[in-house]
């Protein structure tokens, strides 16, 4: 079984961005240090890890991310608060240079 995972990110410009993949922290080393510069964060970082979930296959991840990015906005942010809750951690203000990524 392939593990992938959705994630959100909370960039400095206030916008969120929705990704997958299969390696959490490398992918989230890469948006927070700009190594592509072309990708949508490159110009909006600090980002910060807001929410992530782990499923089961690629196919599954595509599906969620896809389902991730049609939600509104307040949609996002009330899925970001209860997993920040969860997690005991405060509601996005800022973004982290250094975010915190558990598996």
């Amino acid at each position: 079984m392939d593990t992938f995972w959705v994630y959100i990110l909370y960039c400095a410009d206030d916008t969120l961005y929705t990704g997958m993949t299969r390696d959490l922290k490398r992918r989230v080393r890469d948006h927070v240090s700009g190594k592509h510069h072309r990708a949508y964060t490159y110009s909006r970082r600090p980002v910060r890890l807001v929410w992530h979930e782990e499923v089961e296959s690629k196919e599954a991840a595509e599906a969620r991310e896809k389902q991730v990015k049609a939600m509104s906005r307040p949609r996002k942010e009330k899925l970001i608060a209860t997993y920040l809750a969860e997690l005991g951690e405060q509601p996005v203000s800022e973004p982290n240079e250094n975010p915190s990524v558990s598996s």
